[in-house]
């Protein structure tokens, strides 16, 4: 059953009047490295110097400054990787890895430095085996991950391919484990890479979030049509698995390297932007064509790649070589990719309504720039091994999805105070415990709308009183055949949008700000897959009010008018509120937060603070430096949010509530709301 039950724990979102509760899973300890929120962009050598003796400093730091001058820097090109044969084929006496000196006499953190100075970031390579992949025997990184990553940290290094040879049969994910915490105690942050090419069981898409920014899902690529496109349907099926901070990595671009047509190449760069890859440019930059430039640094695609919301394309439609993709943007567009894989030109479509667009929209040509509009057919003729990519806006952005209707073959119950009607779930576990399927609107709690099929929405009435929402959203894969969209609308206009989402899928999270709405509409359409009977659920809806309930005051730990003190430090946090926590509170009173709170009147407050913790650790709790209360807590993830109370006094006017532990490290702080 796919669909996050209500267990209390606080959610975090700011709202006017009390603070909303929503139930979240308890997902795989995440690597909350904060880094790689959106795909790494950037170079890696191998794909055109791979061994060879032009793989030295002077075409890295060459490659650096081609970087800079011809924009792709500014374009978002961030790292400059090296790859495997920078070390000698033997460790020192000290057992550190050793720079080539015929191929970086400079050493690795003078061209770190180099690189640097240019404004970009330095990666480099290693294997999670005893020797690297070359034949030649470099020395790789098994049973040394700590020594290793010091020395990497020592360097500057920002990014580490950690690949998959020679390693002895020893577990996976224990031997990509030992890494990453390594790299978490050097204090640097450091992108981690899992080469792992997809050969584990159970698989690295399954693990890898909480060890890595980015896993390979195949073996290495080729620079030919074959090889680039058999990696784009190994991704096909993969979408769940990435987001921000953890991505699906089909491989290094090989765009410029020669082997493929430049209709090829656009369609091997919209393709890895559609997916949310990352995009390391592989081939020699500083000859690049002109050709080449331009696929590169066409910063409307990669602005695809680089949206925020971090969702991989899913499929359309696919018929004989002709393929749809789909993926929902940050904006309310979306994102449209129209692939031809057969031998001649032929024409590839779909409509608005099967991307989940209602009526009319303005259509993007994102290689051609051409705009126009549709009143649903979105259709191009392309050519064999070409893609169209579209940037998809809905016409206004202000109609909801075609077929979304607010359903009247359930009964309905209708509120006491003017926000209803809503739909009765009529569902198969509908009266299961736990089931959790109600929504709360300004204190009064109702049946929730949305267990039937789809397409069906429910329409509530907010009056212009709430100032935020939050919702987990799910399938429920027991009566689910086919695919949905969820979908939030305020006042007519799209608020958020899951992409496809199916049985088999996990729950997606949707938030929006409702300040200022009036209404605001749930809604579930099809997929367009052709299925009648698609089911879907909304799990435990939350909407809270102003001017119900007590007033609260809600801070985020990490927000900008706190005080971090000593080495306390915003991180992220996928499962928290804001996406961010503050951690290493305590092991001495210096590292503290410091959150400063207003009170109407004098007098007891209830404080509510969310946090995580993987066993038991205490607060201190000092308001306006007075003598501190201890509040010990204890949880079993460092990734799940937990929630406690305690009373504190506040005085009428300004006050500052202090975290720390003087004796021991505290729990990391997300949330507190003053009730």
């Amino acid at each position: 059953m796919l669909r996050r039950l209500l267990t209390g724990a606080l959610t975090g979102i700011v709202l006017a009047g009390v603070v909303a509760v929503v139930a979240h899973p308890t997902p795989a300890r995440a690597l909350e490295n904060g880094l790689a929120r959106t795909p790494p962009m950037g170079f890696n050598n191998w794909n055109f110097t791979h061994c060879e003796s032009s793989f030295n400093e002077t075409t890295i730091k060459a490659v650096a400054d081609a970087f800079v001058a011809k924009g792709l820097r500014d374009a978002g090109y961030t790292y400059v990787n090296i790859d495997d044969c920078w070390a000698l084929p033997q460790r020192n006496a000290q057992g550190n890895l050793v720079p080539d000196p015929a191929r970086f006499p400079s050493g690795v953190k003078a061209l770190a430095d180099y690189v640097h100075a240019r404004g970009m970031k330095f990666g480099i390579y290693t294997s999670a085996g005893t020797k690297t992949c070359n034949t030649a025997g470099f020395p790789g990184g098994l049973g040394h991950e700590q020594q290793d990553a010091n020395l990497f940290a020592s360097w500057g290094v920002d990014y580490l391919k950690y690949d998959n040879c020679n390693n002895q049969g020893v577990d996976a994910v224990q031997r990509y484990t030992a890494m990453r915490d390594a790299l978490a105690a050097t204090g640097r942050p450091i992108v981690f890479s899992i080469c792992e090419w997809g050969q584990s069981t159970p698989k690295v898409w399954t693990w890898g979030a909480g060890m890595g920014n980015l896993w390979r899902t195949t073996g290495d690529i080729s620079d030919n049509w074959s090889s680039m496109i058999s990696r784009v349907h190994t991704n096909d099926d993969l979408a769940q698995y990435a987001g921000p901070g953890h991505w699906n990595d089909p491989d290094m671009l090989e765009v410029g390297n020669g082997g493929m047509t430049d209709t090829e190449y656009r369609t091997h760069f919209g393709l890895w932007a559609m997916m949310s890859a990352p995009l390391l440019i592989g081939s020699d930059i500083r000859n690049a064509s002109t050709a080449t430039l331009n696929i590169l640094r066409n910063t409307d695609v990669v602005a695809v790649d680089q949206d925020a919301l971090g969702q991989q394309a899913t499929i359309v439609s696919s018929s004989g070589g002709l393929v749809v993709y789909r993926k929902a943007l940050s904006n309310g567009d979306l994102a449209v990719a129209l692939l031809n894989e057969t031998g001649s030109t032929a024409t590839v479509g779909t409509t608005t309504a099967a991307v989940g667009v209602s009526g009319g929209a303005s259509l993007k040509d994102l290689w051609s720039k051409q705009v126009r509009t549709t009143t649903g057919a979105i259709s191009a003729s392309v050519p064999s091994h070409g893609t169209v990519v579209y940037r998809v806006t809905p016409a206004g952005a202000s109609t909801p999805p075609a077929g979304v209707s607010q359903l009247s073959d359930r009964p309905m119950l209708s509120s006491t105070n003017g926000w209803g009607p809503v739909e009765l779930d009529h569902s198969v576990n509908a009266q299961a415990a736990g089931d959790g399927r109600t929504l709360t609107i300004g204190g009064t709690t109702f049946a929730k709308g949305l267990g039937a099929h789809a397409p069906s929405s429910v329409t509530y009435h907010l009056g212009g009183r709430c100032s935020a929402f939050t919702t987990d959203v799910g399938v429920d894969d027991e009566v689910t055949a086919g695919k949905v969209v969820f979908q939030v609308w305020l006042d007519g206009v799209k608020a958020a949008d899951s992409g496809y989402v199916t049985g088999s899928q996990a729950a997606r999270h949707l938030t929006a700000d409702l300040s200022g709405a009036t209404t605001l509409l749930l809604a579930v359409t099809d997929g367009g897959d052709g299925i009648s009977s698609d089911h879907a659920d909304w799990a435990n809806p939350q909407v809270t009010c102003a001017g119900s309930g007590s007033p609260t005051t809600t801070v985020e730990a990490e927000a900008a008018g706190n005080t971090l003190a000593g080495q306390a430090a915003s991180t992220a946090c996928a499962a928290c509120s804001g996406g961010a926590k503050v951690r290493f509170i305590g092991n001495g009173a210096a590292n503290s937060v410091t959150i400063p709170v207003t009170a109407t009147t004098a007098g007891s407050r209830q404080l509510t603070i969310q946090y995580t913790v993987d066993g038991t650790r205490s607060f201190l709790v000092s308001v306006n430096g007075g003598t501190a209360t201890e509040m010990a807590l204890s949880g079993t993830s460092w990734a799940t949010p937990a929630t406690s109370t305690a009373t504190v006094a506040l005085a009428a006017g300004s006050n500052t509530i202090r975290f720390y532990n003087d004796t021991g490290w505290a729990p990391d702080l997300d949330v507190i709301a003053i009730s």
